[in-house]
């Protein structure tokens, strides 16, 4: 185990120290959106472009590793929405805690652990569930979110905002493009291909010393029936986080294993990775998405912060066990 802390420790020490900058204002609070930008537009998806280059594309498009992940996030979506949503809690907030837990921070924070723990070989299956969790959870989670909303268009309209952000996302349009190199084997010219390089090298420890950041920056909530001021649900904070270190792991291992056992070619390995994506914290940039739907955001910057601080025990633990 002290090895395996030895490992994961450095990931999570950068991430308190980004935390630890801003709380302590040598990190302005407005630099925190131009770090977060750098990461998601230019640092992160070079590093996914690399991997999906460099892969075989059966890997990227495995129809068992998609069907496994994405049930078993449909399953914490329904598991969520059916334990929270009572009380005060209404379809915004039951649907934001929903995608809190099912949402994984395997893009920041996931890539590169996985990459340190697994090698590249393992970068497939965790390419595949950041596809499934930008394009399929998150866009059901904010459609349902609009439900019982009147004068936004509801359900569908939310449903066609949450796809045209998948669209103008970088991060599915560089796997999409470094499948289309890796079947075709094309290269770009060397300085090009040098310059991806440096951006992917830069992702880890700017993607992990900004999610710190981010965990430190207070959430703007506005005042609503279901989410007044100066309140928030703590019984729901901590049965999340169980759901989401806990329970989201435990599923995902028990689906894969009961598939297997019914036949289906889901490789040993494929398994073990999308279960250690699943042992994550949940992603911190729900907080912004939860704010921009204003949604209780307090609640949701809670949740984040308690499973990035208590997954350090859990996921080493999860990596004890599998690795």
């Amino acid at each position: 185990m002290q090895q395996i802390f030895l490992v994961t420790l450095p990931f999570f020490a950068l991430i308190l120290c980004g935390y630890l900058a801003t709380r302590g204002r040598l990190l302005p609070l407005g630099a925190i959106p131009g770090l977060n930008a750098f990461v998601l537009y230019f640092a992160l998806p070079s590093m996914l472009f690399q991997f999906a280059a460099n892969m075989d594309v059966g890997e990227l498009f495995d129809p068992h590793t998609i069907f496994v992940y994405m049930l078993c996030a449909l399953l914490m979506v329904l598991l969520t929405i059916v334990t929270t949503r009572r009380g005060n809690t209404n379809w915004n907030n039951a649907a934001f805690g929903a995608l809190v837990a099912a949402f994984p921070n395997s893009g920041f924070m996931g890539m590169p652990i996985l990459v340190s723990l697994v090698g590249a070989s393992g970068v497939g299956p965790a390419v595949v569930s950041i596809s499934i969790d930008m394009i399929i959870t998150s866009s059901l989670c904010i459609a349902l979110s609009r439900l019982g909303q009147h004068g936004d268009g509801g359900a569908m309209d939310a449903a066609k905002k949450a796809m045209k952000g998948v669209l103008l996302n970088p991060l599915p349009w560089a796997v999409v493009l470094g499948a289309v190199c890796s079947a075709t084997a094309f290269s770009f010219y060397e300085p090009v291909d040098q310059v991806i390089k440096m951006f992917a090298n830069s992702c880890s420890p700017i993607a992990l010393f900004t999610i710190g950041a981010m965990l430190a920056r207070p959430p703007v909530t506005a005042a609503t029936d279901s989410a007044p001021a100066g309140r928030f649900p703590l019984g729901d904070i901590h049965l999340i986080v169980v759901y989401k270190l806990i329970v989201h792991p435990l599923l995902v291992l028990g689906v894969g294993y009961v598939y297997t056992q019914m036949g289906f070619d889901l490789s040993p390995q494929a398994l073990t990775v999308l279960v250690l994506v699943a042992a994550l914290p949940s992603a911190s940039s729900i907080t912004v998405l939860a704010e921009k739907f204003e949604a209780d955001s307090r609640r949701i910057a809670q949740i984040v912060l308690f499973s990035t601080a208590i997954a350090f025990v859990t996921f080493s633990t999860a990596v004890k066990w599998l690795i």
